[in-house]
């Protein structure tokens, strides 16, 4: 039964996953999305100050220079996360254009002004609002980015550029070539802008907010982040990494981060629990799957090989890299692991999900680096009560991964100490002193 399982997954799934791994439109998503996370930690950062008062009193002379200078603090955010739609369509602009080979420069530019003609709205005063330059214009950054830039690629294809003679130079030449893209690029956004207003009454980026509302909204439904950690598992069991599905996931997780970050600026709760630094400290704790219980009976084993295996995945594990264990034990493709790592490991890291959406646990307002297991999920929400949830899914990872383990452990020898591995593997191990 596992055979035609495998059979299916291999003819049908790895495929669709290859090809989304490769689409470039996914690709310069996801590259959008991981560039941001500067502005992730940037922006989080700034809340910090601010709870300082909070923690130490305001009738002191840091709690006042930080009450009377919080304008400044806030910079970094207010020209960073705050306008990270504008940026996110500047980078997919420049990653597609790299993909298509064409004018960089040229490209960015509409995309930009593509953004622009759909988010800008203006204040009373006769400023511009913000409103739609931060999380809330995400989707229609991308929908701008891509389709600004197709056009510039439909048109060069078409021929409807104005070619100017040899002798002119080059950046002349160029500016000239761009006058009929940009009419046609203006114009279509100019028409989605007026559609929008006069035929729907409401700005393009709440088009796009009301249509993916369904699968925003499920992201901060426990129930589906379990299905989703499962199928992260399966996809992983399966050799396939879990990344393929950022270009749908990570813009939702970046936006919840930004709305929890300006929800606590504005002096309210953050609210959603699907964000970058809990996906990462809580839902792949020590690795996608949470797979340290493996690491823990494998380094424990009595078996060698089992053993080395355990040495070598243990310093990587407890930093949120599991591919050694993947690969070495195997995990990947092993019918026996498919419980503990698919569904039990699905489970186990989606309870920081559940913590958080019942309230045991704060919400995430930060984004940590990789500094470890407990201490990266206490940065995320700077809540102690993320020590107990890690703890609980240690503890449960070891208890589910024993009795598999041990079976397995059977295969090479439950009592044999003697290595049940080539001796040039043996050998690499050795050279990499895990002596500890």
């Amino acid at each position: 039964m596992f055979d035609k399982f495998e059979a299916f997954m291999q003819k049908y799934l790895t495929p669709i996953a290859n090809k989304m791994d490769k689409e470039v439109h996914l690709s310069a998503v996801k590259k959008a999305m991981v560039a941001m996370t500067p502005l992730l930690i940037v922006g989080s950062f700034c809340l910090i100050p601010e709870a300082i008062p909070n923690m130490i009193g305001e009738n002191n002379v840091i709690s006042q220079w930080i009450l009377n200078n919080l304008d400044i603090i806030y910079i970094p955010y207010n020209v960073g996360m705050a306008l990270m739609s504008l940026y996110v369509t500047a980078i997919i602009s420049y990653h597609l254009a790299t993909s298509y080979k064409q004018d960089v420069p040229g490209s960015m530019t509409m995309g930009i002004i593509a953004f622009l003609m759909m988010v800008v709205e203006y204040t009373e005063d006769g400023g511009i609002s913000k409103t739609f330059f931060g999380p809330k214009g995400l989707f229609a950054a991308m929908f701008a980015a891509i389709i600004a830039v197709e056009l510039f690629r439909w048109c060069k294809k078409k021929n409807f550029t104005i070619k100017m003679p040899d002798s002119v130079p080059d950046f002349v030449s160029r500016s000239f070539e761009m006058i009929p893209i940009s009419v046609i690029v203006i114009g279509f956004f100019l028409i989605v802008r007026i559609v929008c207003v006069n035929v729907f009454h409401t700005m393009p980026p709440l088009i796009f907010t009301n249509i993916f509302a369904p699968l925003v909204g499920s992201m901060d439904n426990p129930i589906a982040y379990t299905f989703l950690k499962m199928l992260q598992a399966l996809l992983f069991f399966f050799g396939i990494h879990p990344s393929v599905l950022s270009p749908i996931t990570s813009p939702i997780s970046t936006q919840f981060l930004a709305e929890n970050i300006a929800a606590v600026q504005a002096g309210g709760t953050a609210m959603h629990f699907y964000c970058p630094g809990p996906e990462s400290a809580f839902g792949n704790f020590t690795g996608t799957g949470v797979t340290i219980g493996c690491v823990f009976w494998c380094f424990m084993s009595k078996n060698k090989a089992l053993k080395q295996i355990g040495r070598v995945a243990l310093i990587p594990a407890l930093f949120g890299i599991n591919e050694p264990i993947l690969f070495g034990a195997p995990i990947v493709l092993n019918p026996l692991f498919f419980i503990p790592f698919v569904i039990g490991g699905g489970i186990i890291g989606s309870l920081g999900g559940w913590a958080q959406y019942f309230g045991i646990m704060k919400c995430s307002t930060f984004t940590p680096p990789y500094v470890g297991v407990f201490l990266e999920g206490f940065l995320t929400n700077l809540d102690v009560m993320s020590i107990p949830v890690n703890a609980v899914q240690l503890i449960l990872s070891i208890i589910l991964w024993y009795p598999f383990v041990k079976i397995y452990e059977k295969t090479y020898g439950a009592n044999d100490t003697s290595a049940d591995i080539s001796a040039e593997d043996a050998a690499i191990l050795e050279d990499l002193d895990l002596d500890f």
